[in-house]
């Protein structure tokens, strides 16, 4: 990508922002809609990796700006409560270079389990917030954020969703650097106990000094903070964050507009002001109603949208109806095409074979929950990330032996890495009566977000080869009592057969069924004979590619 104006996404435009600020290190989780940004980072020539799940890859940030070195940190939004262990000591923490973590939220739930928003979690962890609307903004919102974290030393937060994630708008690089942000800081390691061991000791001292942090902020964020007025007629004055803030201009373009870019800590004092020329106020925001609950705690009299627009995403249409106050019932969405596991796809033997077998499925996040539709409808629970065995094991343990034995829990490959492993120990640690079955469909491929690598594949965010977790000799290590690799395809009775066996014992048994995503077979082929050449390649040759 060159420096001149150019036709991004959200997702690309953090990332050539953050090339720009001189990251040193991207880190994340993929998952819709932010897995293009470290995709799109890796691309430019950024030193990206994929972490085995968002708490180790904020773990590893956290490291990095440890060591002086401004660093990225992507994942979805439910991919934040993965990390927020890390991320509310994180805030106690005085950082030695800039850190920004990016949650990408899903409002409408395109691929997630549930609406959260994590605007939320930036008042919960007392972090600042900043919410582009469109791609020069997401650009813009990066660079700024550097500059936040580097000033009071703290995490900040870059909360987009899906439309700005994925929708594209034209991008003006800077022409210049800004200061500071054409190389990043010199990574070099500085000792600060107190500034870094959150004791108690410490910790009491350093949440006063956030607080006062928060307060700078605020101050900052009302005399020269990223929000902007729009001028229109007073009748109706609105106050927008985010996507919705694009919303409102195309609905109300007669309406004057109070956009806010650092939504945490607000800019209440400039809110109130602008309030208090408007006839009537009106907070356009997507998702939950965070921001207008702010104002009316502050004293400051506003309008929100009716409950019936708090579930999806907000558009122009749905704004329209907002301010003209129209709660009727919104028109049905036409009906699309439901989604199903792909024809190929080698593990729908798997869940004919569970369905026929009348099993008692604890499911998990990704492609495989599809199972849960027809012609399958093998799959009884799914609830997050990793949540598949340690679902199963519950039912085990308080089931009738008849119908505990029915219970098998199934989870992908890469989500087996990201958060089952910690299952899998609970089940050596406390086995059920009856044993319990985990089943890993491991495909080769983090298949739902676009096929990225994990530690399971041996290879990196950009495919070259490297170290891999071998899923059978790790559950062996565990204590597992009964290990199996299939490869094959259901059809021909072998799995069933093995399943009604390890059903009947009252052991721990591991099936590991290994059959290629159909979609990326051909490239993962494509990587293993790119590796094989370069290990039998001369040196001479290596370094010429």
């Amino acid at each position: 990508m060159s420096d001149s104006p150019q036709l991004l996404s959200g997702d690309e435009a953090i990332a050539l922002a953050a090339r720009h600020a001189g990251v040193r290190l991207g880190t994340g989780y993929p998952g819709t809609p932010s897995t293009e940004i470290l995709e799109t980072f890796d691309r430019l020539g950024g030193r990206a990796q994929w972490s085995p799940n968002e708490k180790v890859a904020l773990e590893v940030g956290l490291g990095a700006v440890f060591g002086g070195a401004r660093t990225l940190v992507t994942m979805k939004h439910v991919g934040l409560n993965v990390a927020a262990d890390p991320l509310f000591t994180a805030a106690y923490t005085d950082l030695a270079a800039g850190l920004v973590l990016v949650s990408a939220d899903d409002p409408g739930m395109a691929s997630s389990q549930n609406e959260q928003d994590n605007r939320h979690y930036a008042r919960a962890a007392s972090l600042p917030m900043l919410e582009p609307m469109d791609s020069q903004e997401a650009y813009d919102f990066t660079l700024l954020a550097y500059e936040i974290s580097e000033r009071w030393h703290l995490p900040v937060m870059l909360r987009i969703t899906t439309r700005v994630c994925h929708s594209k708008t034209i991008v003006r690089p800077h022409d210049a650097p800004l200061p500071g942000q054409a190389i990043g800081p010199e990574p070099g390691f500085r000792r600060d106990i107190p500034a870094r061991v959150m004791i108690p000791a410490y910790a009491k001292p350093a949440h006063r000094r956030l607080r006062q942090k928060l307060a700078e902020i605020a101050a900052w964020n009302d005399a020269e903070g990223p929000n902007r007025v729009f001028a229109g007629h007073p009748q109706v004055g609105l106050i927008a964050t985010g996507i919705a803030a694009m919303h409102a201009r195309e609905a109300a373009p007669q309406a004057c507009l109070l956009t806010i870019g650092l939504t945490y800590p607000l800019p209440l004092e400039t809110i109130r002001t602008f309030a208090a020329g408007c006839e009537r106020l009106v907070v356009l925001e997507e998702g939950d109603p965070v921001l207008l609950d702010a104002l009316r705690a502050a004293g400051i009299p506003a309008q929100g949208k009716p409950e019936q627009y708090r579930f999806g995403e907000l558009t122009v249409a749905r704004v329209r109806r907002i301010l003209a106050g129209d709660e009727t019932a919104e028109p049905a969405p036409p009906k699309g095409k439901p989604p199903e596991l792909c024809q190929g796809c080698s593990h729908r033997g798997v869940f004919e074979v569970l369905r026929d077998m009348n099993c008692i499925v604890a499911g998990d996040i990704g492609c495989y929950t599809l199972g849960v539709l027809p012609p399958f409808q093998a799959m009884d629970t799914c609830v997050c990330m990793g949540a598949s065995i340690g679902v199963g094991l519950g039912l085990r343990h308080v089931l009738p032996e008849e119908e505990a034995r029915r219970v098998v829990s199934v989870i992908g490959d890469s989500t087996f890495v990201h958060s089952g492993l910690t299952g899998l120990a609970e089940m050596v640690y406390n086995p059920p009566a009856t044993g319990h079955v985990v089943l890993i469909l491991d495909n080769g491929t983090t298949a739902m977000t676009g096929q990225q690598e994990h530690p399971g594949t041996g290879r990196t965010l950009n495919h070259d080869a490297t170290g891999r977790i071998h899923f059978e000799d790790l559950a062996r290590a565990m204590g597992v009592t009964n290990v199996h690799v299939v490869d094959f395809q259901a059809a021909d009775g072998t799995l069933e057969g093995l399943l009604k066996d390890l059903l009947t014992r009252s052991e721990t048994s591991l099936i590991v069924a290994r059959q290629p995503c159909v979609l990326a077979a051909p490239k993962i082929r494509f990587y293993e004979k790119a590796a094989a050449d370069r290990s039998t390649a001369c040196p001479s040759q290596v370094v010429d590619d």
